[in-house]
């Protein structure tokens, strides 16, 4: 029994006339009846006897409808559960993300895509970029997001914009009196900052060189925000991406950091992998959402 014949059958079994289990199909009377006498000839036995215009269900229709009645549902489960994928209603949205974007972008987004997609799951990893890579290629995510654009080649990357870098520090210090930073004047500071072999220590070593400077932090982090604990402890002063909301952070000063390079906030996806319905509402919602202090390529 094909999955018309199916719906046919069982819509008679509901109703009890061909007139009303029409009605409930939006299918002509004699459509329907030709579909219910081609399916007792495929199965080689009478489904209804007709009795006075109304269908008697025969002892063998009476057997095979719970059965249909299950398969029946699960048809009208599978239906809903396309449509709800073809309108962006249902689903799964796998995102992974590094610190500085987790905590100032994508809470945004996740609130705006909540709101318009409800019925879509959301999950979401933070972790440090050479993770993210292995999660897109293992596909425990279909997006990721990054402070970065130097990727292999088989993970596609979208700059969505650049940020710059700032510095924190402890109250009350010296250098908190100016309004911006520069880097020959962390020469004499303890300074925390990225490790080297990262994309950010990188672009502040070049930049540090071009003005005759060395970039060397004093004390080297894997994530910008491991920062704020070692600046409100008056350890030293924290040269970190501008893109985190450092401001929600009580005993630092903020300054900006004169002369900094440009760092690419890029939206990462596995190369020659589909996005899913949802997936693809989600890519857009991000670019729909980009902080304000990020320049755009």
């Amino acid at each position: 029994m094909r999955a018309r014949q199916l719906e046919v059958f069982t819509a008679v079994m509901r109703a009890g006339t061909v007139t009303e289990a029409a009605r409930m199909l939006n299918i002509s009377q004699p459509a329907l009846s030709q579909v219910l006498r081609h399916t007792e000839d495929e199965l080689g036995f009478a489904l209804f006897d007709r009795e006075k215009g109304r269908l008697k269900p025969t002892p063998e229709a009476l057997e095979l409808y719970p059965e249909a009645e299950r398969l029946f549902g699960e048809l009208e489960g599978l239906r809903r559960m396309t449509a709800d994928l073809r309108q962006g209603r249902a689903g799964l949205v796998r995102i992974g993300c590094s610190t500085p974007p987790a905590m100032s972008l994508l809470p945004r987004v996740m609130a705006a895509f909540r709101a318009r997609h409800p019925d879509i799951a959301l999950r979401c990893n933070v972790a440090p970029v050479q993770s993210l890579r292995t999660m897109l290629r293992e596909g425990d995510a279909a997006l990721a997001l990054a402070l970065t654009d130097q990727m292999p080649e088989d993970i596609e990357v979208e700059v969505l914009g650049r940020t710059g870098f700032c510095c924190l520090l402890p109250k009350g210090h010296s250098l908190a009196a100016r309004a911006a930073i520069a880097l020959g004047d962390l020469g004499e500071e303890f300074v925390i900052s990225y490790r080297s072999a990262t994309r950010p220590f990188d672009e502040l070593d070049k930049a540090a060189r071009r003005l005759g400077h060395r970039f060397e932090p004093r004390l080297e982090i894997d994530t910008s925000i491991s920062a704020v604990g070692f600046v409100q402890a008056g350890l030293g002063i924290a040269v970190v991406d501008s893109l985190l909301p450092w401001e929600q952070f009580d005993g630092i000063e903020i300054r900006p950091l004169d002369g900094a390079p440009a760092l690419p906030l890029s939206l990462l996806t596995l190369r020659g992998k589909s996005l899913s319905r949802a997936e693809d509402l989600m890519r857009e919602q991000i670019r729909a959402l980009l902080p304000e202090g990020l320049s755009r390529p």
